[in-house]
């Protein structure tokens, strides 16, 4: 079925063309973090994915840990804040509320608007980032993944 199109000898040629990731070529970049200091590019390939996988697996499990915090510290607030307007200590005025959430909201949408030049500045350079680091940010994600999980 192969053989349909192409002659047996253009299937030898097929290997030449696809072309492959060379993990050393990223590894041996000077990273951003180290220029004045020891090179990561020195160690391994290995030695920089689990460079790169414990300290995101440490920054996942802290985000993990921190996310549960602040979650119950504000699920707490809000149900506190409504037992105490139920209780009557506490009475809220929803429609002044709503004005200054709108309010609140508008100001956002300026700022976002004056802010969308740094914000795209700073996306350019985490990508340009990831790109120049894959063997390090390829091992962070993975390990922050994990971090998550466990």
């Amino acid at each position: 079925m192969a053989s349909r199109n192409r002659p047996p000898q253009d299937y030898e040629s097929d290997d030449d063309s696809y072309g492959g990731l060379d993990l050393t070529a990223y590894a041996r970049r000077r990273h951003w973090w180290n220029r004045s200091g020891p090179m990561v590019e020195k160690y391994s390939v290995a030695t920089q994915m689990a460079m790169g996988g414990v300290t995101g697996w440490c920054a996942g499990f802290l985000f993990r840990k921190v996310g549960k915090l602040a979650a119950t510290a504000v699920g707490g607030g809000f149900l506190l804040l409504q037992i105490a307007s139920h209780s009557g200590y506490v009475h809220i005025d929803w429609k002044r509320g709503e004005k200054d959430a709108d309010k609140v909201k508008r100001q956002i949408k300026k700022r976002a608007k004056k802010a969308a030049p740094e914000v795209n500045r700073v996306m350019e350079e985490a990508t340009e980032f990831m790109e120049q680091n894959m063997v390090i940010s390829s091992g962070f994600v993975g390990g922050f993944l994990l971090g998550l999980a466990s």
